[in-house]
């Protein structure tokens, strides 16, 4: 069976990491950002707790992919790698969510500034998984946000059916296959970040610094060149 690549890896994290957030946090979006500003309004609206991290999530996002591109650059100008040293950054806040977890427990709402730091430790992470991909691995679909991605599958497909003909086709085919796969892999760490929540909710925050280590051992397919 053929180990997952780097795009694969980056999608399920997506999936896992938002989708446990979501549960563990008070429904905070940890990757998917912009969905805050609807949790936001309705946690307004319902006086439910979490309504502070849901207003930190777009400006502490926006700050660390614009610091994750500084240092990127830095990194290009001195000839050094640049995807490996961010994604063993991400890695490295991944890692303190899953110890403080695991000695923490459980997440609970009163909790209001631990889930606060928590929840903009792992916007960072997703933060920094963000601009690398799109920085450096611009042909892979987006590993966070599956609309585009879904949009851009069924544009291809009602052009497969409508007949076009020649290179478009062949392209169409191409990006379907790598597509459906992205989403997949997002899809599947949905679900198990739904599972590892109902299952261990503190033990389920470790399973994606896991995933991080493993993609520092994945080739950027030259996307650093």
């Amino acid at each position: 069976m053929k180990f997952p690549s780097l795009p694969l890896l980056l999608s399920f994290n997506g999936g896992y990491v938002d989708t446990l957030g979501f549960l563990a946090l008070s429904g905070l979006f940890t990757a998917h950002v912009t969905g805050n500003f609807v949790t936001f309004g309705s946690t307004v609206a319902l006086g439910t707790a979490g309504a502070l991290p849901k207003l930190l999530a777009l400006p502490v996002f926006c700050v660390v992919v614009f610091l994750t591109r500084l240092s990127g650059l830095c990194l290009q100008r001195r000839n050094l790698p640049v995807v490996k040293p961010l994604l063993f950054a991400k890695f490295v806040l991944l890692t303190i969510v899953g110890a403080y977890a695991l000695y923490h427990g459980p997440f609970v709402s009163s909790e209001g500034l631990v889930m606060c730091v928590v929840g903009m430790i792992l916007v960072s992470a997703m933060a920094i998984q963000n601009a690398v991909h799109r920085a450096h691995l611009p042909k892979a679909p987006p590993s966070t946000l599956m609309t585009g991605t879904t949009t851009q599958i069924m544009l291809d497909l009602a052009d497969l059916l409508a007949g076009v003909k020649g290179e478009q086709t062949e392209a169409a085919a191409a990006r379907i296959k790598r597509m459906i796969v992205a989403v997949v892999a997002f899809a599947v760490g949905c679900g198990l970040g739904a599972l590892g929540f109902i299952l261990a909710p503190a033990g389920a925050f470790v399973v994606p610094a896991v995933v991080a280590a493993l993609e520092l051992f994945r080739d950027p397919e030259g996307s650093e060149a």
